[in-house]
């Protein structure tokens, strides 16, 4: 999932440093641009220009974290010379010198917090938490200072406002709309008083970010499930025995059978397979209790904190609530209709739930569970496991063998081919940020033109934030020259021992397609203007892309070729995939039960206002009252909600998983009623009216232009084998709330 740039690169600031869970950084970049000055950019490399093959790459092998705050420093006094020169220009204003010149503005500032965020969410030291700490207030201070630079608004409110906009061309004029639209969201229009409390409130929140992703981090360090016995191991296959070897042996635990690293890879496939009860539950808590300990780490002081200011923010600048100023921008338009979609979608999924614990009690009794067994939290993957296995002969160990990682990313490739006509060949001419990491050249395979860079860092580590993510390093543009792109892929898979594949599962191999979705949105871009993009488009769209192309993964197509046994080399039985066909609406009442929980306690957290909140008590009571299942937990507790409490990224804004697979449901049908997945007008479309566009156009538009007309939710609930309901909601674009105040 990546961070946007939608909302224009100066207002990144205060979400940049502290790096949500979709940590994703959209510099811009172009040739003109006011160079640092000398001394500075020889005594800080990280000042100099990018260099190198492929239009310049970044110097990872030349980073010193000390670096890091002077470079940030002098590039935010470059980046504000920058701007006084176009605010204060005696020139009328015009696109050309003010927003494109914009556009032009902040390239070395952009490329500093392009790796200082890389250090910040994948090789996170003391050393580097102290300088997040400092800078992320000075950071956000510093965008309010271009936010609400009144002469620079001035200018591009004349150019908004001016008849001369109409001779602009369509990707200028929303480009134009976009930085008009964006500074009113940011306070341009306020008042002094006001604008000096909202740039307060916005340093405070960049502090209680950073301390809440922080605090995250520290729990997923420093806990870790000792496995002590061999018996401890029971029920593990050899390959997850095998990891948690390897990870005793890199967290130098002596002695140990193997430990259970405090991250979702790690901890749910164990949570599925031991077959050691009390072990599961240790492993359980130990997760869902991170940020939840009491002590220095605990962060629902820190919530409560959050959503008072983000409610006093929303006041300021005229909404009602913070979720009605997120999503004002956004397909949705309103809080009511994302919680319409949400809310059709969340009685079908509890009514599936109660389906699935009734057949996983039937199973634990008919085991020899006592009559007063239940099913706790920590058991509900076990047995769920037990079920498939039973219902459907099948079983994730035995899929497993069959994805090994590096063939997996191969079928990515040979997907990206024949969709969007790229091919990937391996380059090491490019210096790399950690030995883990592998870089990609992306070319056009009928022209040979280069395209990009696509850098993939697939392994767990200290320091490491979990989680899978895309990065953009430098988004497409042509404003001065052709400039192409360079993204990258984050996971955290736990890394088998030396010279053996790494095995994943199912559900791990649809993330990995799914994050690879993002980065093909990043690499198809043909747009002109950098903050138009890629990815750089509004939060509820942006997951479209990338829900979309887990659909390829299970075609026959792929199976065939990459899911190969790790052993013998053979393709994956064509009796397993029917198996794997037929199973694949099996515990979706889960599945989305656990995610809508999270999405619903987001934004009924973000429409309460200015009420103080109790985060653990409003949690626990608010489900309650949503009926939901004991047996499941949200799939990200309040006090670990890095989407949401990390960053402004997904707050309020969680649903938009939701209503992208709804999208990505129905896109996807596109194919399947004409010639099959790899349908070649189709994809054309695709390509045309989705992931080339970036944000040249409106979202809604550009899938009317896609599909033929708005998305519906059909395809989703057949996808997920939930019954239609009486309403017939879509996400076709909601009617807009009345104008807010001034």
């Amino acid at each position: 999932m990546p961070k946007l740039s939608a909302s224009g690169k100066f207002l990144l600031a205060n979400t940049f440093l502290t790096l949500s869970l979709a940590a994703f950084v959209t510099p811009t970049s172009s040739v003109a641009q006011t160079p640092a000055p000398a001394s500075s950019a020889a005594a800080n490399p990280l000042l100099m220009a990018w260099e190198g093959p492929y239009g310049g790459v970044p110097a990872f092998d030349k980073v010193q974290v000390s670096q890091f705050k002077p470079a940030l420093e002098a590039g935010m006094a470059q980046n504000l010379a920058e701007i006084q020169a176009i605010a204060s220009s005696k020139e009328a204003p015009t696109f050309d010198n003010t927003i494109a010149a914009l556009e032009r503005a902040g390239q070395r500032l952009d490329e500093v917090q392009t790796v200082y965020g890389i250090w910040s969410g994948s090789l996170s030291t003391p050393d580097v938490q102290a300088i997040q700490r400092e800078m992320a207030p000075r950071m956000a201070a510093f965008g309010d200072q271009i936010n609400q630079n009144e002469a620079l608004f001035k200018r591009i409110e004349a150019v908004y406002n001016a008849p001369e906009k109409k001779k602009l061309t369509p990707e200028q004029q929303r480009l134009t709309w976009i930085y008009y639209n964006n500074f009113v969201r940011s306070g341009a229009k306020l008042d002094a008083a006001a604008k000096t409390r909202l740039s307060a409130i916005n340093q405070q929140l960049a502090g209680l970010f950073t301390r809440f992703s922080q605090n995250v981090l520290a729990d997923e360090q420093d806990s870790v499930l000792v496995l002590k016995t061999p018996a401890d191991l029971g029920g593990l296959s050899a390959s997850l025995k095998t990891d948690a070897a390897a990870a005793a042996t890199s967290r130098k635990v002596s002695g140990a059978a193997g430990v259970i690293t405090n991250t979702r890879s790690s901890v749910e496939p164990f949570l599925t397979y031991s077959d050691q009860r009390k072990l599961r539950e240790k492993a359980w808590r130990m997760f869902y209790n991170r940020g939840d300990n009491g002590g220095a780490h605990d962060n629902n002081a820190i919530i409560s904190e959050i959503l008072q200011l983000r409610a006093e923010r929303a006041k300021l600048l005229g909404y009602a609530t913070h979720a009605h100023w997120r999503l004002d921008n956004t397909m949705a338009k309103t809080p009511e209709a994302a919680m319409q979609l949400m809310e059709q979608v969340w009685t079908p999924a509890v009514a599936r739930v109660k389906q699935e614990v009734a057949d996983m009690q039937a199973l634990a009794r008919k085991e020899g569970a006592g009559a007063d067994f239940k099913i706790e939290p920590w058991d509900y993957r076990y047995y769920a496991e037990k079920v498939r296995k039973q219902r459907y002969d099948l079983d994730q160990n035995e899929v497993k063998q069959y994805l090994q990682l590096d063939k997996m990313r191969e079928g990515m490739f040979w997907v990206a081919g024949e969709l969007f006509n790229f091919s990937f060949a391996p380059v090491t001419n490019v210096p790399v940020y950690h030995p883990d990491v592998k870089v990609w050249e992306v070319k056009d395979k009928t022209s040979g033109k280069h395209v990009g860079l696509w850098y993939f860092d697939p392994y767990a580590r200290p320091g490491k934030r979990s989680g899978a993510w895309m990065n953009a390093y430098r988004n497409q543009q042509r404003l001065d020259g052709n400039v192409t792109t360079i993204v990258s892929n984050n996971s955290n898979f736990v890394k088998g021992k030396d010279g053996e594949p790494t095995l994943i599962s199912w559900t791990d191999a649809t993330t990995l397609f799914h994050e690879f979705g993002h980065a093909l949105h990043g690499l198809s871009s043909n747009v002109t203007y950098p903050t138009l993009s890629g990815t750089s488009v509004v939060r509820d769209y942006v997951e479209f892309p990338s829900q979309l192309l887990e659909n390829w993964l299970p075609t026959p197509q792929v199976l065939n070729r990459f899911a190969l046994h790790y052993q013998t080399g053979k393709p994956i039985p064509q009796a397993l995939v029917d198996r794997i066909e037929k199973a694949s609406t099996f515990n979706q009442g889960f599945e989305t039960t656990e995610f809508l929980a999270s999405a619903l306690i987001d934004m009924k957290l973000h429409l309460a206002g200015s009420q103080k909140i109790d985060a653990d008590k409003f949690e626990r009571e608010t489900l309650t009252q949503m009926g939901m299942p004991r047996e499941i937990v949200m799939r990200h507790r309040t006090p670990q909600f890095s989407h949401v409490f990390s960053s402004d990224g997904y707050s309020a804004g969680y649903y938009s998983y939701l209503w992208s697979v709804v999208l990505a449901a129905d896109a996807y049908s596109a194919f399947t009623e004409g010639g099959g997945a790899y349908d070649k007008a189709v994809g054309k479309r695709l390509t045309q009216n989705v992931f080339s566009v970036g944000n040249t156009v409106d979202p809604a538009e550009g899938y009317r232009k896609f599909r033929g007309r708005d998305p519906k939710i059909d395809a989703l609930m057949k996808e997920r084998g939930f019954p239609m309901s009486g309403s017939k909601a879509t996400t076709a674009p909601a009617k807009k709330a009345p104008a807010k105040k001034s």
